[in-house]
């Protein structure tokens, strides 16, 4: 059985460990943009911030004044037992965005879209977003905390079949100059892709493929490994770097996530995290252990099931999108 305050504690150590430590995966990455940049500003910017990371985590303060709007996503396992059950669990993710609200200290953006009514711990109606996942066996769960930015980087478009990559490569670019040329997001940074399944579940899949797979994590499927590199390397050639000024540092990855959709279209969006790459994630067994690391693994195999029940020896598919 695990308890609520374990629940709790470990979620607190989560929000200050989101907001003041870059991942591995993320700053190798970085590092490899900011030797390859050529671009003057877009040099400045990037070893700036890579000044930025090591003074944050010295002095342990959030690495970015803006520290987006916190989220949760929660992947259990089938045998796992909450003291309280889920709403126990929610009550702690709730109470620990508070408590870190005023504790680490985050930026409390969360208001009422109509009366702007601000409570100051990023707590309120549909906040913070809790998302949940599940696999088939064990007694553990997964506590994912996600600091994205709550404004902009993100955009949608229903595309047809008749598109097609050449499609899906058009609407991508046209994101990516957007964001830049308008200030719509903090590159550079990791970019998710969510095509097909229905509106709102490609935007899912595009924020979840941006926020919970690590730099160098590759699709299972070979055809859309390749566009994933395909991408990334298309999104560095546009002349675009650091922070929308000229370089070619645009992307540190590309990730693309699917789902089946209408057989009339192909729901497609484009999703920017962010060059403060926000996310910190534990392993809480049953007995109590926690175990910390940067790497949610959200999308497992059982995950990205095509069957009708789970068949864990099934080969995934190898089918082109």
């Amino acid at each position: 059985m695990i308890s609520q305050g374990t629940i709790k504690e470990t979620a607190l150590k989560l929000m200050e460990k989101a907001a003041i430590e870059i991942p591995d995966d993320y700053l190798s990455g970085l590092k490899k943009a900011a030797a390859a940049e050529d671009g003057d500003l877009s040099s400045f910017v990037l070893h700036a911030m890579l000044e930025n990371y090591e003074a944050a985590k010295e002095d342990r303060r959030a690495m970015c004044a803006d520290t987006g709007v916190p989220r949760w996503y929660v992947k259990m396992a089938n045998e796992a037992r909450i003291d309280g059950g889920p709403i126990a669990l929610e009550a702690s993710l709730r109470g620990a965005t508070a408590e870190s609200t005023n504790g680490v200290p985050l930026r409390p953006n969360r208001v009422h879209p109509l009366w702007r009514t601000d409570h100051n711990n990023n707590c309120g109606i549909g906040a913070p977003e809790i998302e949940y996942s599940f696999e088939p066996d064990g007694e553990w769960i997964d506590l994912t905390t996600v600091h994205k930015g709550g404004l902009f980087g993100t955009d949608y478009r229903m595309l047809f079949p008749g598109d097609g990559i050449a499609g899906i490569k058009r609407f991508y670019l046209d994101s990516l100059i957007a964001f830049g040329k308008r200030g719509l997001a903090c590159q550079p940074a990791i970019i998710g892709v969510g095509l097909g399944g229905s509106k709102d579940i490609s935007m899912v899949l595009g924020k979840q493929a941006a926020c919970l797979r690590t730099v160098d994590d590759r699709n299972p499927d070979p055809k859309i490994a390749a566009l994933e590199i395909e991408l990334k390397d298309l999104g560095n050639s546009i002349g675009m770097g650091a922070m929308g000024f000229v370089g070619k540092s645009m992307v540190i990855d590309c990730h693309i996530e699917v789902g089946y959709c209408h057989t009339g279209g192909m729901p497609m969006s484009v999703h920017a995290f962010c060059l403060s790459s926000r996310r910190a994630v534990a392993r809480i067994h049953g007995d109590g252990r926690v175990q910390y690391r940067t790497d949610p693994a959200w999308f497992t195999p059982y995950m990205r099931r095509e069957t009708v029940t789970w068949e864990p020896t099934a080969e995934p598919s190898r089918k082109s999108i």
